[in-house]
């Protein structure tokens, strides 16, 4: 696993998504105030890219069906999806933000 820097801090606006490729993956970074959560930009339901969902409090919803993830663990929350999606670490270092992957 490798640590890739893929963003500034304070260039990530709060509760919108900011994608990103690192090595060929398809990422969206999702920041909720000091937090910033990785997860690949695909719904697992339909192959629509995440970061064209909606941010809500600890979750995306994905635009074309409305089913959501959950930021932390990926984990399907609401049908049509029933499978994850990939989550990443994600590390901020002197206002620097670093994806494992």
């Amino acid at each position: 696993m490798s640590k890739h820097k893929v963003a500034v801090l304070d260039q990530l606006p709060d509760g919108l998504t900011f994608p990103v490729t690192v090595d060929d993956e398809e990422i969206v970074l999702i920041r909720q105030g000091d937090e910033v959560f990785a997860l690949e930009d695909y719904c697992s339901h339909a192959d629509i890219p995440l970061a064209q969902g909606k941010v809500l409090p600890g979750r995306i919803k994905c635009r074309a069906h409305g089913a959501e993830f959950c930021l932390r663990t990926g984990k399907a929350l609401v049908a049509p999806a029933f499978a994850p999606v990939k989550t990443y670490g994600v590390t901020v270092e002197n206002g620097d933000v670093y994806l494992e992957c």
